[in-house]
This record gives structure tokens, C-alpha cells and sequence, in this order.
């Protein structure tokens, strides 16, 4: 057996893309393809944004890493204005989400560890995404994540999706918090019910528990809000955010209320990259485009036209499809039986990129910034692939 010089851990497809425009992926071939995958909900203003790409090019060639070591007004820059725009008093800079949700967790249990209590418990989930690491596939339920990297972390909790009894039958002496996402990504674009985001910020005010959002896919406007929690008028204490922050570059970030970081001191964490000054760069950038009222309406505005012209088109194939859920640019197309093959089939025949979900759900995840012409190509070759798509044969 000859093992590739990339790890074999992805199931890597024909599509090489090496250059992009706007919402267009071009591959080596010189092919096109318009992405509404955004990289996983990453590339947020697209491909070659004029100012993203002129703010990482200008801070490559000034300063791109130092250590933490040192004082970062670039940090302090980018940290000031999430706390501004956003229910956080401080900030800590990661990587990835995963790393994001990692600071979280640590975050919850070092708050009431800090105060000599033994609260460790984490409440979590069942079918939620939290990251690859050890802490965060302990974090999950999904067996597919668990295979092969026995023992896991012990200290978490799983409970029902939307299921606010049985969260609160789940609390007891060492439970430290909950962990949530309030739009469930990978498990099948599922939003959370506002009495069961409401329940939980009860309980954990109640119990003196942590309410951690894990917001690293649905936030950073991605749902017309800038965060999805402002959907439901909760805030919680802790919440990861990451892929979109970045626009691409690799960013991720952990926000705390001042109260929820208690036990975050010098000492109890840290990063050699996390929050650089490249990454920084990337990350005000971001900020200057989508933190303002005026962007985050048209991205309302654009996921309303988005979902009415899929709920229009999806009437023609009800072997195929049977409806649409999610918020603002963050939708997922409930389909009939597995979606992969139906994602490829788009891909490699049409030109169009997606992503495949949970609970047989085509997630749609466009950039932000797309236009009208965008979704009309989007339903043109959506369309098209139905169409000539032959469904597998049952097993």
C-alpha cells in the first residue's frame, strides 16, 4: 500500500480549483464553478475581495507574526471592536473553531473551578458539530467521530436537540454549563426554537450555570444577524465563533463576559498564532464590510429572495425534495433520501457547489455578498441538476 503525501483523511473529489472570483471557483482545468459552499461557510465576501485581499497583503509585507509574548495593538484593535458590537467584555484568539470551542469549554469549567467548586459537566447535544479535536468529538454524540480514537474525554452530557426537559433533567452537582449551537450546521441546517434557547438561558441563570454558544457556523452575519443568538434576544455567557471572522484566513475567536472569564488568568491558556497580526488584519477587514446595519439587511433581504426562489423551484421535484429551513444565507434543502450523490451529481455536471448535511439536508451557503444574478444562475443550475438527476437504486 502507498499512502498519499496528503494524509488520506478527506474523500477529495476531481475539482481542483486554483483561482477564485467573486463567487466563482476556476480549477486547474479552467473550469467554473459558482460556490455556495463559501469553503464551509468561510469565504463569506467571496473570492478576491478587494479590500480583504489588499488589508492581509499590506500586513504580510509590515509584520505577519511575533508571539503573545509581546503587546498587540493589532489585537487590541480587532478584540475592542467585538467587544463593541457584540454582549463580550474580552476576547482570546484561536486558530480554528475547534480551538474556539476548546477555549470555551475551558472556560466554562475553570469558571466554577476557580471557585473551588468540582463543576465539570459539560451538557451538549445529540447530532452537533463542535470540531476534530478530542474535547470537541467528546463533545458529540456521533459515533462516525468517535471510531478509532477510544478512550474519549470524560465530562460530557448528551441530551436531545431542542429539547428543553430533557436539558433540564440533565442538570445536576457537576454540571458546569450547556454547549449549543443555536443553528445546528453539520447536523442538517436545524435551528434551535426560541423556547428552547430562552430555557436554557433560564436554567443557566437559575443553576449559575455556563450558557456556551457555538456559533463558529452560523455567526458573523451569516443568518442576516451578527451573531445568531440576537435572533432569539438571548445573550449567553461564552460563545466560539470562527470560519466566516477570518473571510478565509484562518481565524477564530472565544468571547466571554467578564464574569464568565474568571478563571481565564495568566497562565491557564494559550496560542503561539492565535491572534497575529495577519490574522487580525483579516479580521478587522471582515469587520469593516459586514458589521453594519446596512450589510446585515441585505443579507436578510437576499436569504428571503434565496429561500422563496428554492421553495418556488422544489414544488417541481417532491421525489426529491420536501422543504427548506434555516436563517438569512444559511439554508438547508430537506431532500428525500442521502444528499452526497445529489452534491457530486451538481458539482461534476453542473458547475455548482454545495455541501452535503445531516438528516439528508443540501446545505446552501453562498457568500454573503451575492447578487441577484448569483441566486438566478444558483436556481438555473440547481434546476438543470434535478433534472437529469437519477436518484441510487435503495440497498
Amino acid at each position: 500500500m502507498t499512502i498519499t503525501p496528503l494524509m488520506p483523511v478527506y474523500p477529495r473529489c476531481g475539482f481542483r480549483p486554483v483561482r477564485g472570483e467573486g463567487a466563482w471557483l476556476i480549477s486547474e482545468d479552467g473550469s467554473r464553478a459558482l460556490d455556495f459552499a463559501s469553503g464551509i461557510a468561510v469565504n463569506i465576501l467571496g473570492h478576491g475581495h478587494p479590500h480583504l485581499t489588499a488589508a492581509i497583503q499590506e500586513q504580510a509585507a509590515t509584520l505577519m507574526h511575533v508571539s503573545n509574548l509581546y503587546g498587540s495593538p493589532q489585537g487590541e484593535k480587532f478584540a475592542q471592536r467585538l467587544v463593541d458590537t457584540t454582549f463580550a467584555d474580552t476576547i482570546f484568539f484561536t486558530n480554528s473553531g475547534a480551538e474556539a470551542v476548546e477555549c470555551a469549554i475551558k472556560a466554562a469549567r475553570a469558571y466554577h473551578q476557580s471557585q473551588d467548586s468540582e463543576r465539570f459537566e459539560i451538557i451538549t447535544f445529540k447530532n452537533a458539530f463542535h470540531g476534530r479535536t478530542m474535547a470537541t468529538i467528546s463533545a458529540s454524540n456521533q459515533e462516525k467521530m468517535h471510531h478509532g480514537f477510544s478512550p474519549l474525554l470524560s465530562g460530557f452530557k448528551y441530551v436531545e436537540f431542542d429539547d428543553l426537559d430533557g436539558a433540564k433533567a440533565a442538570i445536576g452537582p457537576n454540571t458546569a454549563g450547556f454547549l449549543v449551537e443555536p443553528i445546528q450546521g453539520e447536523g442538517g441546517v436545524r435551528p434551535a426554537s426560541q423556547e428552547f434557547m430562552e430555557g436554557l438561558r433560564d436554567l443557566a441563570d437559575e443553576h449559575d450555570l455556563m450558557l456556551v454558544l457555538d456559533e463558529v457556523q452560523c455567526g458573523v452575519a451569516r443568518t442576516g444577524k451578527l451573531y445568531a443568538h440576537e435572533l432569539y434576544d438571548i445573550e449567553p455567557d461564552i460563545m466560539a465563533t470562527a470560519k466566516g471572522i477570518g473571510g478565509g484566513f484562518p481565524l477564530g475567536a472565544c468571547l466571554a463576559t467578564e464574569k464568565a472569564a474568571r478563571g481565564m488568568v495568566v497562565g491557564t491558556h494559550g496560542s503561539t498564532y492565535g491572534g497575529n497580526p495577519l490574522a487580525m488584519a483579516a479580521g478587522n477587514a471582515v469587520w469593516d464590510v459586514v458589521a453594519n446595519d446596512e450589510f446585515l439587511e441585505n443579507v436578510r433581504t437576499m436569504g428571503d429572495k434565496l429561500r422563496a426562489a428554492i421553495e418556488q423551484f422544489i414544488g417541481n421535484y417532491p421525489d426529491l425534495f420536501e422543504g427548506v429551513r434555516g436563517e438569512g444565507l444559511m439554508l438547508g434543502i430537506m431532500m428525500t433520501h442521502p444528499t452526497r450523490g445529489f452534491v457530486g451529481h451538481l458539482r461534476d455536471n453542473h458547475g455548482l457547489l454545495t455541501v452535503a448535511a445531516g438528516d439528508d439536508t443540501l446545505r446552501v451557503l453562498p457568500p454573503l455578498n451575492i447578487t441577484d444574478a448569483e441566486i438566478s444562475t444558483f436556481i438555473e443550475k440547481l434546476s438543470a441538476g434535478a433534472a437529469d438527476y437519477v436518484q441510487p437504486e435503495a440497498a
